[in-house]
C-alpha cells in the first residue's frame, strides 16, 4: 500500500497552523519583535465576493444568482462581505486594509500548479523546490527552532533550517503506521528534509493533539506570537474557495470559508497582547480569483485577479489600495475574469521588507531573483 501527500491531506484538518522562527535569534533591528502572520486561502477566493465593486450594473445582472443582498460599507467603491466583520471593526480602527486586482503571475487555471507558485513565488509550477517565505526567512536570518502544528510541511515555508518543526494537529492523530506509509513515500521520493523531520514526530508520543477549530489555533497562536522568544512567522490554511456550484451569496459556502478567515483573525486579535498585535502583519495568499459571470450551477470558475486582505498593527492605514482594471469586457482578461494589475509578489516582498527589516532590493534581488517588482512599503504598511 502506498499513501501520497494528497491522499493524506484529505484525512488532515482543513484549517492548519505552522509556526516558524520559534526561539530563533533576534533580528538585527533593536525594536520590538515583528510577526508577520500568512493565510493561505487555498482553492481560489473570489475577491469580488469578498470585496464587491459599487455600483457596477453590468456585473451585478452577471451575477443574478449569487448577487450579495447586503454588505459593510468600506469605501466609496468598495464594499465588505459581510461574513468579515473582525475585518470591519479592525477596519474601523485603521487596522485592516486590502489591495484589490493583484494575483501572482499565473495565467493558468489549475489548482495544483497555481498553489505550487502561489507558495513558491516563481513562474514555472515545480520549478522551484523553496517557498518564498522560507527564503525570506533565511535572508533574515530565522533559523533555529521551529514548531509546527500541522503535517506536511508546506511548500511555503521551505527553504529555512527548522528543527523540531512539525506537531500534528485534527481530530484524529494518524496512526504509528499511517506515519510510517508517509515516511515509506518520502524515502520514495528523496524528501530528505520532510523525513528526517517526521523521525521526530514518531519519537514523540503521540498525545501532542489540539482541536482543529481555527478560533482555537488562532488563540495558541496568538499566545505563542506574543512570547519575546516566541515564534516570529505562522501560516494557516483556510480551504474551499473552489465554488463552481452553490458559490452562495451573504450566505452559503463562499462565505462560510470567509467566516473561518475571519476567526483566525478574530482568535489572533483576541489572544495577542496589544503590543504584539501592533507589530503584527496579517496577508492572504491565494492562487487565483473567480470569473465575473455566474456559472448555470451558480457558481464561478477558476479566474485570474483576486484581492489581498490584510490586517494588523503594521498595516498603513484602512485602504482598498488598487489599480482598477475595470469591469467591461474589453478589460477583463480573457474576456472573462478581473485583471490583475498588480503582481501579488510585490507585496508579500514589501511584507517581508517591513517585518523583517530587510532592505527591499535584497528581497527582491535573494527571495524573488531580482524579478522587477514594486516596492509598495511606504504604501501599505508602517515602515
Amino acid at each position: 500500500m502506498k499513501i501520497n501527500r494528497r491522499d493524506f491531506l484529505k484525512t488532515t484538518a482543513l484549517t492548519s497552523l505552522y509556526f516558524a522562527g520559534f526561539g530563533a535569534p533576534t533580528l538585527a533591528s533593536n525594536g520590538p519583535k515583528k510577526n508577520l502572520i500568512v493565510i493561505m486561502l487555498r482553492g481560489g477566493m473570489d475577491g469580488l465576493c469578498a470585496i464587491p465593486i459599487k455600483g457596477d450594473k453590468n456585473f451585478e445582472k452577471l451575477r443574478s444568482k449569487i448577487n450579495l443582498d447586503r454588505t459593510l460599507a468600506l469605501t466609496t467603491d468598495f464594499d465588505l462581505h459581510p461574513a468579515l466583520k473582525t475585518f470591519k471593526r479592525l477596519w474601523d480602527e485603521n487596522l485592516s486594509a486590502a489591495v484589490h486586482a493583484t494575483n501572482i503571475p499565473y495565467t493558468g487555471r489549475s489548482h495544483f500548479d497555481g498553489q505550487n507558485l502561489m507558495e513558491s513565488g516563481g513562474k514555472v509550477p515545480y520549478q522551484e523546490k523553496t517557498g518564498w517565505l522560507g527564503r525570506g526567512m533565511k535572508v533574515a536570518g530565522l533559523t533555529g527552532k521551529g514548531l509546527a502544528l500541522a503535517l506536511p510541511m508546506p511548500l511555503l515555508i521551505r527553504g529555512v533550517p527548522m528543527n523540531n518543526n512539525y506537531f500534528p494537529v485534527g481530530k484524529r492523530l494518524p496512526s504509528r503506521s499511517t506515519l510510517s506509509l508517509i515516511e515509506q513515500a518520502y524515502k520514495e521520493h528523496d524528501e530528505k528534509l520532510l523525513g528526517e523531520n517526521l523521525k521526530i514526530i514518531m519519537s514523540r508520543g503521540l498525545n501532542n493533539t489540539s482541536s482543529d477549530d481555527s478560533w482555537v489555533l488562532a488563540s495558541n497562536a496568538g499566545v505563542e506570537l506574543s512570547k519575546p522568544n516566541g515564534p516570529r512567522v505562522a501560516v494557516f490554511e483556510v480551504d474551499g474557495f473552489d465554488t463552481h456550484a452553490a458559490q452562495g451569496a451573504t450566505n452559503g459556502a463562499h462565505a462560510d470559508c470567509l467566516s473561518d478567515y475571519d476567526r483566525i483573525v478574530n482568535g489572533l486579535k483576541q489572544s495577542m497582547s496589544k503590543e504584539a498585535f501592533n507589530n503584527s502583519l496579517i496577508v492572504t495568499l491565494t492562487e487565483f480569483g473567480r470569473t465575473i459571470k455566474q456559472n448555470s450551477s451558480n457558481g464561478t470558475e477558476h479566474g485570474y485577479g483576486s484581492a489581498i486582505l490584510m490586517a494588523g498593527g503594521l498595516v498603513k492605514k484602512a485602504q482598498v489600495h488598487t489599480d482598477w482594471p475595470g469591469l467591461k469586457k474589453k478589460e477583463l482578461f480573457e474576456g472573462r475574469d478581473l485583471n490583475s494589475t498588480i503582481d501579488a509578489r510585490s507585496i508579500y516582498a514589501s511584507a517581508m521588507s517591513t517585518v523583517f527589516d530587510i532592505d527591499f532590493k535584497r528581497i527582491q534581488k535573494d527571495v524573488f531573483w531580482g524579478e522587477n517588482l514594486q516596492n509598495l512599503s511606504d504604501k501599505l504598511f508602517k515602515i
